[in-house]
């Protein structure tokens, strides 16, 4: 049985730990900026449940004194999203302007203008061809590319479905040749989508290998880890895996996700029982990045059992960070294998 003071002994862990460590201040909460998109995506998370119907508020000054509040209550970093946030650039600016660290969830079809220097994740479900049939885009990967060629504040966030794992490949080596950098996501079905873009056993298995592929291939494109890998092509999804922190599956109010995080519509409204990263996600079937971007890096002291588990915890949590934060530059992965999760038991 390893103490956690010998873990950290390692110097390659210590120095890993002490890392990301610096972040442990970072609270979230995430803000629908429009109930507008510029394309309609199948299985897209916006357009099921309620929020879509959430009427707009485009008032800065109302944004303003929301962000205000958000900071004065403690939280360190939005994440933009909703329909398509670039549709209200004056909102996202004026959030950026009283909280500037943060992450803009959009589909990369309009540029952002610089001098809001958050985090940009694009969207991108596989080559132009199935974005096309998909997303009812041309040309999508293309002009994304174009949009944000040199822009450091982007990232690519290839969501991986059953019908677009090896256009991966593809997609990946485009990006490498252009400069450019990529994650990975899962298509995690929202409530009642039974479509072909859901997963199975022998899909996720597919997936799996086709990202190790990817990960061993292209290192300095690929902004992932083998304990990511493991996390979200699971069998099991995230909350049977973890315990989901966020408030709809965690009627906790004491600590951490369970008080902070809060959902905000585009009418700047909030319910408790429907707050999660991404809403209206069968929790059953979630598998999704930004989920586990909370969910595993809250699970530190379950991973601190042995250097190589925690050491695939560092390693996730230092993928989490250059996903996430403009500027932060991620680290060699300590763990080279695919290890399986550690029970709550084994705390």
């Amino acid at each position: 049985m390893y103490k956690f003071s010998d873990i950290i002994a390692e110097p390659a862990i210590r120095a890993g730990f002490e890392k990301v460590r610096k972040y442990f201040f970072l609270r979230e909460s995430t803000y629908d900026m429009s109930n507008r998109c510029n394309i309609r995506c199948e299985g897209c998370y916006y357009f099921q449940g309620d929020k879509q119907f959430a009427e707009e508020n485009l008032n800065e000054s109302d944004w303003k004194q929301l962000m205000e509040a958000e900071k004065e209550r403690g939280i360190t970093f939005v994440v933009l999203a909703g329909a398509e946030p670039s549709l209200v650039q004056n909102l996202c600016k004026t959030c950026y302007d009283v909280i500037p660290l943060g992450c803009i969830a959009s589909n990369g079809l309009n540029v952002l203008p610089k001098e809001i220097d958050y985090r940009i994740h694009i969207s991108v479900w596989g080559n132009d061809k199935t974005s096309h049939e998909i997303r009812k885009a041309k040309n999508m990967l293309a002009r994304q590319m174009e949009n944000y060629q040199g822009d450091e504040r982007a990232v690519w966030v290839y969501t991986f479905t059953p019908v677009n794992i090896d256009e991966a490949r593809e997609v990946t080596k485009l990006l490498a040749a252009n400069g450019q950098q990529i994650t990975f996501n899962m298509f995690s079905a929202p409530v009642g989508y039974n479509g072909h873009l859901k997963h199975s056993p022998e899909t996720l298995a597919h997936t799996r290998q086709v990202m190790s592929e990817l990960l061993t291939e292209f290192p300095e494109t690929v902004l992932f880890s083998p304990y990511n890998i493991v996390a979200h092509t699971h069998e099991q999804g995230l909350h049977d895996l973890f315990s989901c922190s966020y408030p709809r599956m965690n009627p906790s109010t004491d600590i951490g996700l369970g008080r902070s995080f809060r959902q905000y519509r585009t009418d700047l409204k909030w319910d408790r029982a429907a707050a999660c990263c991404v809403p209206d996600t069968d929790c059953d079937d979630c598998r999704h990045y930004a989920a586990g971007s909370a969910v595993v890096t809250a699970r530190m002291y379950r991973h601190a059992t042995d250097p190589q588990t925690f050491s695939a915890w560092l390693d996730y949590v230092d993928t989490y960070l250059a996903v996430w934060v403009k500027g932060y530059q991620k680290s060699e992965n300590l763990c080279k294998e695919l290890i399986e999760p550690p029970k709550e038991t084994e705390n």
